[in-house]
């Protein structure tokens, strides 16, 4: 088990570099002279000149990269252009926030998606399935920030059970804490529980023609204990959905946070992109591919655990 661990982190690894040097060389080649935004158009050329000496952007980009991956090796993400702070430290103030709703999206998409796509496979045609099949193609059908809109203007503005905007520190209140995060995390969550569920519900029906099912039946195990070995043989595929999902509820964090007006990585990204602060993008792509790698090496331990046949690939 160990050396498959190993395999996965390693694999990890070379995604995070692989990645974050295509960030970076994508970066620099989309924004081709950040001191105009950071400085303004009035700027004169000597003072565009003078900023780049400062920020390093006078040197080749070659020397640029080597410089920005040895501080990265060792934890310095270098300082933002805009306010010339540590970006670390920047980053450090926003992921609490955003771990906090994409981490409460994925555990109501995982405990509802797994119900829904368990009962609707153990039932399959039956008028509850063919409402959660209806409410995918919907669900889909529907742009995650008419969703939250929705959502803002039902619970927070109507029924006044959620605060409309801002974010609650757990250290301040975990009520305010709860409530602040709740329905931009319900927000996420919605796409990805009707994805959990047609996964899950098609690996429950798939698992429930197996011949072994049959043999469980007939040797009078209860209904309950049948359907716990079909969710064991199922629930690889809830889990990688639930993985992919993970990735995809970071990034769309960014719409989320800035309807909510969260003070997470979302809103931290769009607005150094507005200004091209390319140190700060670079943080949050480090710190993003981070988290996913963790969640899939997560991903395969489980996985390993539940088949261990998957611990020879």
């Amino acid at each position: 088990m160990i050396g498959f661990i190993a395999k996965r982190v390693f694999a990890g690894l070379v995604l995070l570099i692989a990645v974050s040097t295509g960030t970076f060389f994508l970066a620099h080649a989309a924004i081709s002279d950040p001191t105009v935004a950071l400085l303004g158009s009035t700027a004169t050329q000597e003072q565009q000149a003078a900023l780049a000496a400062e920020l390093g952007l006078d040197k080749p980009l070659l020397v640029q990269f080597r410089d920005w991956a040895a501080g990265a090796v060792t934890g310095d993400l270098g300082n933002s252009w805009r306010n010339f702070r540590p970006v670390g430290e920047q980053i450090a103030l926003r992921v609490p926030v955003t771990l906090s709703v994409v981490s409460f999206a994925i555990l109501i998409s995982a405990i509802f998606g797994t119900a829904f796509g368990l009962v609707a496979g153990l039932h399959p045609g039956s008028a509850f399935d063919r409402t959660i099949r209806a409410g995918t193609v919907v669900l889909f059908a529907l742009p995650g920030f008419w969703l939250s809109l929705v959502l803002v203007i039902w619970f927070a503005i109507q029924l006044r059970w959620f605060p409309a905007v801002g974010y609650v520190a757990p250290t301040v209140s975990i009520g305010g804490w709860i409530r602040s995060i709740t329905l931009p995390a319900v927000a996420l969550a919605l796409g990805a529980i009707v994805m959990i569920a047609e996964q899950l519900r098609n690996q429950v029906i798939a698992v429930s023609s197996q011949d072994y099912v049959r043999t469980l039946r007939s040797r009078g195990l209860s209904d309950f204990r049948v359907n716990l070995h079909i969710l064991r043989n199922a629930s690889p595929a809830a889990l990688t959905v639930i993985a992919v999902m993970f990735a995809s509820l970071l990034s769309g964090a960014i719409v989320v946070e800035a309807i909510f007006s969260l003070p997470g990585l979302g809103q931290l990204t769009q607005s150094s992109a507005q200004i091209g602060d390319i140190p700060v993008l670079l943080g949050i792509t480090v710190v993003s591919v981070v988290f996913v790698v963790v969640i899939y090496v997560l991903l395969d331990v489980a996985l390993g655990w539940i088949n261990p046949k998957v611990r020879v690939k």
